[in-house]
């Protein structure tokens, strides 16, 4: 897994689709630049233990952003030496932007307070940041404990992460993953709008959208200690965040978003059609209301389809412009 984690590093990056050559940069990133931020709810059970984890790999700048949880997070955090904020509103999305204000320093190592992820990953994570990517994806699937997933959240990962490959077109292998390593700078370029725990899910998409350089490096994955307890459902949640992944094709890939729309009011229009085709054959029965609505779905179902077509010709010249600004600013830069 190493050497896939160098190849993933090394290799040509991903940028909204397009690839590019990474530029290999010398100069090493210090703990110090570096901001550990943990959203936590409820994480009193192990909380300690993640901010020792992170100061025994030498980073100490730990923010603990809380949702105001209930049980002693808070006062744990303090004792073990991070900084404690409380945020003023309620989910990780919320928490996680909010907490975006504070940060000092360039660079942000993002990861759940749960106890499910290793410190020790640290540095793998913000090594390609010093390689010029703006954003690092954690893949638990490289190293998973054999109990760390319950088999119903692996399949429904699984499935998300090929829903997501197939609406926006990109492969980051694990887009739930709670470990992230992002510049400030990228993260200020994105449009996050989510609240709850779908920030995961936005992040990828808006990364995808705004051709922001991301890599995907292996990690280790952990089970949940018995005293901790999750606050997801996988069930309802799972559907959610394929909801979340639906609408946001709406900005990132509207022929498909629309297209579907589309499709699904033409066939739903031909089936209704062909019923009242049928009906007037077999028993001379009209249905003129059955037949007015059949012609609005298939009207309506092309032009959706028209309209998703132009939508992603402005998106395509929109990202076109976007990179053309984009190198004419470097090209200033290293005059």
């Amino acid at each position: 897994m190493e050497d896939d984690a160098v190849r993933a590093a090394s290799s040509p990056r991903s940028n909204g689709g397009d690839v590019v050559a990474v530029t290999e940069q010398t100069r090493e990133i210090s703990p110090d630049e570096v901001c550990v931020l943990i959203p936590t709810l409820e994480e009193a059970a192990t909380i300690g233990d993640v901010i020792e984890g992170f100061y025994e790999q030498g980073y100490t700048n730990v923010v603990v952003i809380d949702g105001d949880s209930e049980d002693d997070t808070r006062e744990i955090a303090r004792e073990h030496g991070a900084e404690v904020l409380v945020q003023s509103g309620s989910g990780k999305g919320q928490a996680v932007r909010e907490a975006l204000e504070y940060v000092t320093v360039p660079y942000v190592l993002m990861v759940d307070g749960d106890g499910t992820y290793d410190p020790a990953d640290a540095d793998k994570m913000i090594e390609p940041l010093a390689r010029g990517y703006d954003h690092v994806i954690g893949n638990r699937f490289a190293d998973m404990d054999d109990d760390a997933m319950r088999a119903l959240n692996g399949f429904g990962n699984r499935m998300i992460n090929r829903a997501f490959g197939f609406v926006h077109g990109a492969n980051y292998q694990d887009i739930l993953s709670g470990y992230r390593a992002f510049t400030v700078d990228s993260f200020r370029r994105l449009s996050l709008d989510s609240d709850g725990f779908t920030i995961e899910t936005e992040l990828a998409v808006e990364c995808v959208k705004h051709g922001i350089d991301t890599t995907v490096v292996p990690i280790s994955y952990r089970a949940r200690p018995d005293e901790s307890e999750t606050n997801l459902h996988p069930v309802k949640d799972g559907g959610t965040i394929l909801l979340a992944l639906y609408s946001l094709a709406k900005t990132n890939n509207p022929l498909f978003y629309f297209g579907s729309l589309g499709v699904s009011g033409i066939a739903s229009g031909a089936l209704i059609a062909m019923y009242v085709l049928w009906e007037w054959i077999q028993y001379t029965r009209s249905h003129e209301v059955l037949a007015v609505v059949s012609a609005a779905a298939i009207i309506l179902g092309v032009q959706l389809l028209m309209f998703g077509v132009l939508s992603d010709m402005l998106v395509t010249l929109h990202r076109e412009q976007r990179r053309r600004l984009e190198r004419i600013a470097r090209e200033e830069r290293d005059e």
